[in-house]
């Protein structure tokens, strides 16, 4: 499984008038995402701005509420039901436009060479979700994959690659039922090259048989999450190790 890991980093949030970093029910991230975090604050702190967040990690429940917000009218901008959303895989983060102290155009070159992915198709300050970035990893390989009709039990690929990322860390996702562990397995399957048809937690013979061309077919459970895991942080280390810099909070 892909850890998520503690980030200090600034937010909107304040008590009393101060300002608070990012409260510690959603500051968790991958690795890698905490590595683009970093990335990002440097560069913008370079050219005056700042990295300045308002929501990063979401559980299950933070998830679920979000998205009844959403459909009760008390949130405008669209928050998908539990397992949609890269935010519950801590890859995903909404971020104050303002603190950048740039043009969001600007901006989109720096996210870009820190590793994040804005989810508007163009540079519109004024358009919904201009403040929400991702960092996608190996799971934009789970979204080419369905993107080439490769899966075809997702409504789009951006679903399939949030289910991905989501049961990457351990985090339920209603669509694979009790098939949680198998849809892992064939997630990271997906992420090292194989095809096998639906991401969809049932483990058939197109999955078996990608698990005898990756070498560990015929493994108990447990076995073949241990080796599907070690295949995976050989092929994708930054995902499953913390490499940024021990420094001051980030931001």
């Amino acid at each position: 499984m892909t850890p998520l890991i503690s980030v200090v980093i600034a937010s909107i949030y304040k008590t009393n008038g101060v300002a608070m970093p990012l409260p510690k029910r959603m500051a968790q991230c991958t690795p890698d995402t905490k590595m683009a975090l970093a990335k990002t604050a440097a560069a913008l702190k370079a050219k005056g701005g700042a990295l300045v967040l308002s929501d990063l990690f979401r559980s299950y429940d933070m998830q679920l509420g979000s998205h009844l917000d959403y459909v009760s009218g008390k949130k405008r901008a669209f928050s998908p039901p539990p397992g949609g959303s890269l935010h519950e895989a801590g890859r995903a983060l909404d971020l104050a436009l303002g603190a950048l102290k740039m043009s969001l155009a600007d901006f989109w070159t720096i996210a870009a060479q820190s590793g994040l992915t804005p989810i508007i198709d163009t540079p519109n300050a004024r358009q919904s979700e201009a403040w929400h970035f991702e960092c996608r990893g190996s799971h934009t390989i789970v979204y080419d994959y369905y993107k080439a009709g490769k899966g075809k039990n997702f409504d789009k690929p951006y679903q399939a690659m949030a289910a991905s990322a989501i049961v990457s860390i351990g985090v339920k996702v209603d669509k694979f039922g009790a098939g949680q562990h198998d849809a892992y397995i064939q997630s990271g399957l997906i992420r090292l090259g194989y095809d096998l048809g639906n991401l969809d937690g049932q483990i058939g013979p197109k999955t078996n048989t990608a698990l005898t061309a990756a070498g560990i077919g015929g493994l108990t459970a447990d076995a073949t999450a241990t080796a599907l895991d070690q295949l995976l942080q050989k092929k994708f280390p930054q995902e499953f190790f913390d490499a940024t810099p021990h420094a001051p909070p980030i931001g």
